[in-house]
């Protein structure tokens, strides 16, 4: 899509952090933006905040029938939209795997996986039929590289990861971007947020406070993408070291076939 003026933006998770950073670049280059969070008043402010080209409302990802009325809504009010960035998520908690309540996995498997299809689902096919779009769906770099106490979240990541390169072979051919956002550490509410839905988690040892970056700069990152229909979306440049360790892991795995 080189073209983002103009265009309406969906973008869940929208009303903190990195969806709202993505919103605050994509108003910046012309286009409306629907602030869609489980937060409705906090992103109804962040709208008001942003101007009259914002417009905020309340969505629970995991709740499909929501999920088609907050598509309605929006639309009535800003027009089809365009570009729709399932960014809304939760964290780890810091357990091992071995230890996790079940209940926990399924929870962060419901927001993290499911509601990104969610919203596939609700916006997918009619980018297709209109032959035109962008959709960009929050992974991590957690789907990448996994990290030990990070299961659940693990799990999640890479299936959002999967799924999006399955929705960009299917729906290249009709016109539409996709992109697979690959975050590193931002400083955002997501503790906050995860442990207002999941309770207090167990920090990861080994974090560096460096690495923790100012989610303002992920904005015109996401911007480029959308305009270069980059499939991959990378934002901290430091990580690319075990990322390559990871995949020649994979590919030596190979050879010992022989």
């Amino acid at each position: 899509m080189t073209e983002i003026r103009g265009r309406t933006a969906f973008i869940t998770g929208g009303a903190s952090g990195i969806g709202l950073a993505i919103a605050e670049t994509l108003l910046a280059e012309g286009a409306r933006v629907v602030l869609a969070d489980i937060d409705g008043p906090r992103a109804e402010a962040q709208a008001l905040r942003l101007g009259a080209g914002a417009f905020g409302l309340t969505l629970d990802v995991t709740d499909r029938a929501a999920f088609a009325a907050a598509k309605t809504l929006a639309e009535a009010r800003c027009g089809p939209a365009t570009i729709v960035v399932n960014n809304a998520g939760i964290g780890y908690d810091g357990t091992d795997l071995a230890d996790m309540d079940p209940l926990s996995f399924d929870r962060v498997l419901r927001i993290n996986l499911t509601g990104v299809f969610n919203g596939i689902s609700a916006f997918a096919a009619d980018l297709r039929a209109r032959g035109e779009g962008h959709i960009v769906n929050t992974a991590s770099l957690a789907g990448v590289v996994a990290m030990s106490h990070t299961g659940a979240y693990t799990a999640s990541k890479f299936a959002v990861l999967g799924m999006t390169e399955v929705l960009h072979k299917e729906l290249k051919p009709h016109g539409v971007g996709v992109s697979a956002l690959l975050p590193g550490p931002f400083a955002t509410r997501l503790d906050e947020t995860t442990r207002a839905v999941s309770g207090p988690r167990k920090p990861i040892s080994g974090s560096d406070p460096s690495d923790w970056r100012d989610p303002a700069l992920v904005g015109p990152i996401v911007a480029k993408a959308i305009r270069d229909n980059a499939l991959y979306i990378h934002t901290h440049p430091r990580y690319r070291a075990p990322v390559r360790a990871r995949s020649e892991r994979i590919l030596a795995a190979f050879e010992a076939l022989a």
